[in-house]
This record gives structure tokens, C-alpha cells and sequence, in this order.
């Protein structure tokens, strides 16, 4: 394994490309079955390509199990297959930023580690992409994520669809396939936080859905909590869009005439009825709505301004601990040593 790096500013370079399809999986807690997914990854591509035409990269995301060890051992069988470890949990969309950095295929798809995306479809999205589209996301007619999971995608949708341009008629998932210039444009992302669907969105409008099956999870459980999910929506909120800024300029003018309109009617019922008892009760309920209002918005822009204070920081958007099967030849990125 290659010495610790970290990843710095990455100069514009001209890797030669060498394979058809690169596949991007990030790995979390799926020691247990990850192997059996790398296996039908490798009998399904090989279906249509030679060995050295695809490649698969797998990336430790900090998983606290054993799985580098398995994704290592599956390394030294297969030399088509590299193994990028993170130096701490990044996160997934850190971890497919990682692994955009060594991709060499002329078309990239990332799924999940989980055996959910089913490995055996991945030839409806790159015959979908074939037809002329420079994105391709699947799309589940049933999906067998749990109910909380569910609700999280659906929050996504709409966030994605209100605040970062998504077409009302496109569904997002996790497995999707890409041509190489939006994997390309990504990379010039260099700020911590990123979002993978924020990145591709912003740089292309020919999109399409393939449906596919969504299978059951092999073993264990997603490695999302809410505080996971609630990380994603806040990465899509401030990272790609002003908007909730403007909701919160729009909610404060609304509640500036509300009020306004409000003390000019209670100024009038008083002098036309100076025996009117004041509603104190109502007054204090008012101040109290409208000062958690209040917290809230300023809580939202010192969101804005801490993700700004950190970016101006160069806080690394992910940091790499070893590589397998990978050279610093196959990387956009420029490396520094972390020791």
C-alpha cells in the first residue's frame, strides 16, 4: 500500500484514458458482502468487456469493521480492482469524490456496497447513456429501503427539484452512470461538503431514468441515520443554492407587515375603545413565534457562513490513508505527504 496523502488543489491534467467503464462503489460496514457484490460486478462486466477494459474502485469510507480487509484481499485477486481507505469517515459523497479522482473510464457509474443495486442492471444505464444522455440515474418501481429511508429519499426529491434545478420528472438514486466530462467537471469542486447530485445537476440537462429492480439488503443495515440524511439536505441547502436565503428574506417581510398590520389595528380598537383589556397572552405567543422565527434564520445564515469559514479554511475535503493498485499517474489529484 501507497504512504498517506492528503488531498490538495488538483491541477488541471490529462490522464489518458484507458478503459471503457469505471464503477465507483463506496464501502462502508459490508465485510460481509461486498465480496459477493464485486463478484457479480465482475461476471456482468465481463459479459460485454475484457478485463482491461473496466474497472471497479472501492472506497474504505473509515468502516470500523473489517471491510478493507476483504476489499484488500479482493484487490490482490483482481488487478483491475483498486481500494482507496479513507483516513476517517468522510462520508459517501466524500468518498465518491475520492473515487472520481482515479477513475480512467470514458463512462463512470457508482452504486452502493449494499447488494440493493443490483449489479446485473448496470447495462440499462450505459445503454441509456449510449442513446445520447449525459446522465442516467435508475429509478426503483419498488424500493426495499426502510420506511425512514423512504422518507428521506422523498425529502431529497423535493429539496433537489426546489432548490438545485432538478426536472420535476428525473428521480435521483445512488446508482447512476455518467459520462466522463461531468465526472471531470465535478473534480474541480474543491471545498469541503460535497453533493454528488448538486455537482452533476448544475453541469448538464440531458437526463434520463432507467427503471430497475431494487433488491433486498444482503446483510446488515444502511449505514444513513438521520444525522447522516440530515447532513446530505444540509449540504444540498447551502452548498448549491441561495434559496432558503430568500425564503427567509421573503418569511421576514411577510412577518414585518403582519405585524405592522397588526399594531395599527390594535392602535385603532384601543382609541375607539379605551376600555379594550390587552391581550397579553396573544402578545407573548406572538413574540415567541417570531423570535424562534428569528434564531432559526440566523441559524440558517450562520450555517452559510461557517461552510464559507471553513471552505476559506482549506478544510480537506477528504483525506486518503492508503491505495491499492492505484498510481499517482492515475490520479487528478495533486498529493502532499501527510506524515
Amino acid at each position: 500500500m501507497q504512504s498517506a496523502n492528503v488531498k490538495a488543489n488538483r491541477p488541471e491534467q490529462n490522464r489518458s484514458t484507458c478503459v471503457d467503464v469505471s464503477v465507483v462503489i463506496p464501502c462502508y460496514r459490508s465485510s460481509g458482502i461486498i465480496h459477493s457484490v464485486v463478484d457479480r460486478l465482475l461476471t456482468t462486466l465481463g459479459l460485454r468487456y475484457e478485463e482491461s477494459q473496466f474497472e471497479i474502485i472501492l472506497v474504505n469510507d473509515y468502516s470500523p469493521d473489517n471491510t478493507l480487509e476483504v476489499l484488500s484481499g479482493i484487490a490482490e485477486e483482481h488487478g483491475n480492482v483498486k481500494v482507496i481507505s479513507m483516513a476517517k469517515n468522510f462520508g459517501q459523497h466524500a468518498a465518491l469524490m475520492a473515487g472520481f479522482d482515479y477513475v480512467r473510464g470514458d463512462t463512470v457509474v457508482c452504486m452502493d456496497d449494499d447488494g440493493q443495486t443490483r449489479p446485473e442492471e448496470i447495462f440499462k444505464l450505459l445503454d441509456k447513456l449510449d442513446e445520447g444522455y449525459d446522465l442516467v440515474y435508475a429509478k426503483y418501481a419498488s424500493k426495499k429501503h426502510s420506511a425512514f429511508r423512504n422518507f428521506g429519499s422523498k425529502i431529497n426529491e423535493i429539496m433537489a427539484h426546489s432548490l438545485i434545478g432538478k426536472p420535476k420528472d428525473i428521480t435521483l438514486s445512488s446508482y447512476f452512470a455518467a459520462k466522463r466530462f461531468l465526472v471531470d467537471e465535478a473534480l474541480h469542486y474543491k471545498n469541503p461538503y460535497p453533493y454528488i447530485e448538486g455537482l452533476m445537476l448544475r453541469s448538464t440537462g440531458s437526463i434520463a431514468n432507467v427503471e430497475v429492480v431494487h433488491s433486498d439488503r444482503l446483510a446488515g443495515e444502511s449505514g444513513y441515520s438521520f444525522k447522516g440524511l440530515l447532513a446530505l439536505w444540509l449540504n444540498g441547502f447551502t452548498a448549491f443554492s441561495v434559496k432558503p436565503l430568500r425564503v427567509a428574506s421573503v418569511f421576514g417581510v411577510v412577518l414585518a407587515f403582519f405585524g405592522f398590520a397588526g399594531a395599527l389595528a390594535v392602535v385603532i380598537q384601543r382609541l375607539t375603545n379605551p376600555d379594550m383589556a390587552m391581550g397579553w397572552a396573544s402578545m407573548f405567543s406572538a413574540l415567541i413565534f417570531i423570535g424562534g422565527l428569528l434564531l432559526c434564520m440566523l441559524g440558517l445564515l450562520g450555517e452559510y457562513i461557517g461552510r464559507t469559514y471553513i471552505s476559506l479554511n482549506n478544510s480537506p475535503q477528504y483525506v486518503i490513508r492508503d491505495t491499492l493498485n492505484c498510481s499517482h499517474n492515475d490520479s487528478n489529484a495533486n498529493y502532499e505527504d501527510a506524515n
